[in-house]
C-alpha cells in the first residue's frame, strides 16, 4: 500500500512540475513579447525623429516644433513605461524559473526515494526465491 502512495505523490510531484514548467513557459513568452513591444516603440521613436529632422530642415513653425517635441518627450515616456513592463516581466520569468527547477528537484527526489524503495522490494524478493530455489536444491538432495 506504501509504495501506490508514493507513487501516487510521485505522480503529483510530476503534475505540479509540469505545471510550474508552463508557468514559466508563458512567463518567459510574455517577456519576450514585452521586449519586441520596446523594440518596436523604440524604432517608431528613432524613425519619427528621423522625419521630424527631415520636416525641421524644410522649415517649421514654432507650433508645429513643440507639438512634435511634446510627442517625443511622450514617446520618451512610453519607452520609459515599457522599460519597466520588460524588467517587471523578466523578474516574473526569473521567479517562475526558479519555482519550476525548485519543484524539479523534489520530483527527482521522491523518484529517487521511490526507485531505492522498488530496489529494496526486488532485493527482497529475490532473496526470497533464493531462499526457496535453496530450500527445494536441499529437499531434493535429502530425499535421494
Amino acid at each position: 500500500m506504501a509504495d501506490k502512495q508514493l507513487e501516487r505523490v510521485a505522480q503529483w510531484e510530476q503534475e505540479k512540475e509540469d505545471k510550474a514548467a508552463q508557468d514559466f513557459r508563458l512567463a518567459q513568452q510574455h517577456a519576450d513579447l514585452q521586449r519586441q513591444r520596446l523594440s518596436q516603440l523604440e524604432v517608431y521613436r528613432l524613425d519619427y525623429m528621423r522625419q521630424s529632422r527631415e520636416k525641421a530642415q524644410q522649415g517649421l513653425n514654432a507650433r508645429n516644433l513643440n507639438q512634435q517635441l511634446a510627442f517625443v518627450a511622450k514617446l520618451d515616456t512610453a519607452c520609459e513605461q515599457q522599460m519597466h513592463a520588460v524588467s517587471q516581466a523578466k523578474m516574473v520569468a526569473e521567479q517562475r524559473k526558479t519555482q519550476w527547477l525548485k519543484q524539479q528537484q523534489k520530483r527527482k527526489a521522491v523518484e529517487l526515494l521511490l526507485d531505492k524503495k522498488r530496489a529494496q522490494k526486488a532485493a527482497l524478493e529475490a532473496r526470497q526465491e533464493q531462499q526457496l530455489l535453496d530450500e527445494l536444491a536441499t529437499q531434493r538432495y535429502v530425499r535421494r
